[in-house]
């Protein structure tokens, strides 16, 4: 008989399904058997190993080349050269913390490792850090094409000075705004025990969020994916007429 609140599922109901409650853990984390070696682990595990690793490899490089490029001095005549070399910092620590969060995984359920404070430490930082980067990720983005819009209406009259004193400000703003929208996530993070009937004993990261908070959540989710979706769409609109006028 199902005893869990709707959207809601786990031995001890601590996975969500709603929209921004999946997490990794609760897609992979069940597939993952317990003093079972990767070999003789089910497909699933076997080739989300393999594609994680893939994906790790090509984000490594694309990562650095794109640090090592935009490093240089010479991108950094306007404020976007700035932007750019965030981002490329941003997606190589993107890359290198899922790198991180998909190991501990793997090794926790694997081999039930009871390092509380390990368990605890990585518990509270890897899903803040991720999701930190990745809005980061999003802003930075948001903010180059924002500035190539805005540079392209000014056309001469852009002010190439000022624009990188905006960037540095603007960049600093953005760490503190994201952190702020973020900070709740760790504070509501705990470790779960887990003795299901087949007696495959597991250690879980969850979040528990109040009903006030879970809306909070959705809302600032919302906002931190359409906003700079919406920046985006608007700038490239704004220099295709631009362009397409002159």
């Amino acid at each position: 008989m199902c005893v869990c609140p709707l959207c809601f599922y786990g031995t001890r109901c601590q996975f969500s399904s709603s929209l921004f409650g999946l997490s990794f853990n609760a897609i992979l984390g069940y597939h993952i058997e317990v003093n079972v070696n990767m070999k003789n682990q089910s497909h699933i595990v076997q080739i989300s190993l393999v594609l994680t690793i893939i994906m790790i490899i090509i984000g490594l490089i694309n990562g650095i080349l794109s640090m090592i490029t935009f490093k240089n001095k010479a991108t950094h005549q306007v404020g976007c050269g700035f932007y750019l070399l965030g981002s490329s910092i941003t997606t190589l620590l993107i890359v290198i913390t899922f790198a991180m969060k998909f190991s501990i995984l793997i090794i926790i359920q694997m081999t039930y490792n009871t390092n509380r404070s390990f368990l605890y430490i990585q518990c509270l930082s890897i899903d803040f850090f991720l999701r930190f980067f990745l809005n980061m990720d999003k802003w930075l983005n948001a903010c180059v094409a924002a500035e190539r819009a805005f540079a392209t209406i000014k056309g001469a009259n852009f002010n190439k000075k000022k624009s990188k004193q905006v960037a540095k400000y603007i960049i600093l703003t953005l760490i503190f705004l994201t952190i702020s929208t973020t900070i709740y996530d760790p504070i509501h993070r705990r470790l779960l025990d887990d003795d299901d009937d087949s007696d495959e004993k597991r250690i879980w990261c969850i979040v528990t969020y109040s009903s006030n908070l879970r809306i909070f959540n959705s809302i600032v989710n919302i906002f931190l994916f359409c906003v700079p979706f919406l920046i985006n769409i608007l700038s490239a609109i704004m220099v295709i007429i631009k362009t397409t006028r002159q």
